[in-house]
């Protein structure tokens, strides 16, 4: 009932452990906190949430429009909601490398597990659009460096993600790979790779955790996890892949409302009450206090609510 027993520490030490396990993870990416609670009732190993789900919840284009404060607090809320580790995309790390630091220890407030920066100019661009613009190494290292230093429990995972490959190609990309490595990221995030070969050549250059974005419409095809752990990825993601399916959904639902003048012929596509119930673990509120939760007998005589229950046990 409401949120996770699991802690953030705990999270954040399985997070490490998943990593390590020599199996590839996939974080599907959550658009709000009901679907994270989803995510784990389906069996996955961890929740991603994206900047761009962030941004494009709040009707806003993925051009550093999100502000700390709301990522941290959209964040917190769906971390707080599954047992499982969340990682959040951090874009740019929301200013300099002080603003980095502050970024990180807010992070760490909501519940986090860990979080990835990256090296692009702010305002940033969609990683797998074109026209993106990258840092010098020089300031790409002191945001790493600074996000290191910022986090206060040391299982906080900070991922260095780089966009260099679409700008200056696959050598470029292995060598800035290197150099936040060496500034102190826990894993890397190699940006829009062409091919599996590429992945395995960040695999090579590296010897920390390695993930990759697997978003519909972008630069890298859909690789399935096994082609993925054949060439040493640690970890997938699927960013926008659930909120582009509800939104989906959602189009074609409100056609059929304009077109039919009603939605019948939709229904069995439906999440069902039942369901939505079970997500919602509405049995244990009504177990909690029947007087406030209950509605199928609303004249029965209030029980006292677990609160008062407490007190007097």
């Amino acid at each position: 009932m409401l949120y996770s027993k699991t802690t953030p520490e705990q999270k954040r030490l399985r997070f490490r452990e998943l990593l390590a396990s020599g199996t590839i993870q996939q974080f599907p990416g959550a658009f709000n906190p009901l679907s994270a609670r989803l995510i784990q009732k389906k069996g996955f190993a961890g929740v991603y949430i994206s900047g761009a789900v962030l941004a494009n919840d709040l009707g806003l284009p993925d051009i550093g429009l999100t502000t700390l404060t709301e990522v941290a607090t959209r964040a917190g809320q769906i971390a707080r909601m599954t047992d499982l580790p969340c990682i959040v995309d951090a874009d740019t790390g929301f200013g300099e490398p002080m603003n980095v630091a502050r970024s990180v220890q807010e992070l760490e407030n909501a519940g986090l597990a860990g979080c990835h920066i990256e090296d692009q100019f702010n305002p940033k661009r969609s990683g797998h659009l074109d026209g993106k613009n990258v840092v010098d190494l020089d300031t790409a290292t002191k945001r790493i460096h600074a996000a290191v230093d910022a986090r206060r429990d040391p299982n906080f995972l900070i991922i260095a993600r780089t966009d260099i490959r679409a700008m200056e190609g696959l050598r470029a990309a292995k060598d800035r790979a290197k150099a936040l490595v060496e500034a102190g990221a826990d894993a890397i995030l190699p940006e829009a790779m062409r091919d599996l070969q590429e992945f395995r050549a960040i695999r090579d250059a590296v010897d920390v955790p390695i993930l990759a974005n697997m978003t519909e419409f972008g630069k890298s095809d859909l690789f399935t996890v096994d082609q993925l752990q054949r060439v040493g990825v640690n970890m997938a993601i699927y960013p926008v892949t659930l909120l582009r399916s509800a939104m989906g959904a959602t189009e074609r639902i409100l056609d059929t409302l304009k077109s039919l003048g009603t939605q019948q012929v939709r229904v069995p596509e439906m999440l069902t009450r039942a369901r939505l119930y079970d997500l919602l673990d509405y049995e244990a509120y009504n177990k909690c206090d029947s007087g406030i939760f209950n509605f199928q007998n609303p004249g029965v005589h209030r029980s006292k609510n677990c609160i008062e229950g407490a007190q007097h046990e």
